[in-house]
């Protein structure tokens, strides 16, 4: 089932608001960086196959910088297998580390799992990325939630225009789409806590409006038995649906009653 395709056309989120962290499928590396309202200026990689990072000697560790997390959007981190980071200020903000806090961060990467919320005075980090098989299975601790669906309404309309659509002309180009204001997401914040999937691929256009799905799904960690859930909602009636007028160019979003 793990088969591997830029752009998936799922997006399934469940968000944990007390751990401050959002699992995730669907959502890639590139996408995440070009999505997240915040310049990030170093990466540094507690879990990797980057052959072109910058070696830190106090944590024996590598980062990007700049230039490397341009390089990182263009590599295959797909097939790095385990792909996990944590974003910095400046390179002598690790060197002023403790041993505690380095063995937090090894603790973070090798397991996925925090031992105290990963956040450092010292790094300034707004995120933590834990990916295995990045897209597939991602678990990102977000300092500001806001940063998260900021970053998803943007996703989201970006995967809508990997779809050509034909143009008057009878050509088939691809598509802009606005991203979803953060605030026509919000009704569905309750139901993030349980798992919900916004289905790109199901997705009903017409020269008016695009309708896309969303469904309750649960709370999956194992992103196989997530999918094959989704692979069974043929039959059932969409919890609701984020709408955008074509004409417009805004979004609304309907959730179990509720418009936005």
């Amino acid at each position: 089932m793990r088969n591997h395709t830029s752009g998936r056309e799922i997006i399934y989120v469940q968000v944990n608001q007390s751990g401050q962290y959002v699992l995730t499928y669907g959502i890639e590396f590139p996408e995440f960086i070009k999505g997240i309202p915040v310049m990030l200026p170093n990466l540094l990689l507690l879990r990797h196959k980057f052959d072109d990072g910058n070696f830190n000697m106090h944590t024996m560790l590598e980062f990007a910088d700049e230039d490397g997390i341009k390089k990182l959007v263009q590599d295959d981190v797909y097939g790095y297998g385990d792909f996990c980071w944590i974003d910095f200020e400046d390179e002598e903000s690790l060197n002023e580390l403790s041993g505690q806090e380095m063995a937090e961060l090894l603790y973070l990467g090798h397991y996925k799992d925090h031992l105290r919320p990963p956040f450092y005075r010292k790094l300034g980090n707004n995120f933590s990325y834990l990916a295995h098989d990045d897209g597939w299975f991602n678990k990102t601790y977000y300092r500001s939630l806001d940063h998260f669906y900021s970053m998803l309404g943007h996703v989201i309309s970006e995967k809508l225009g990997y779809k050509k659509e034909k143009s008057l002309l009878g050509r088939w180009k691809k598509k802009e789409f606005p991203a979803v204001p953060a605030e026509v997401l919000f009704p569905f914040i309750r139901y993030m806590k349980e798992g919900i999937v916004f289905s790109i691929e199901k997705a009903e256009r017409n020269r008016l409006q695009i309708e896309i799905p969303v469904w309750i799904m649960g709370d999956f960690y194992d992103m196989d038995a997530m999918y094959e859930e989704y692979e069974m909602l043929e039959d059932r009636v969409p919890d609701g649906r984020i709408v955008l007028d074509r004409k417009t160019g805004e979004w609304q979003a309907y959730a179990k009653g509720v418009k936005a």
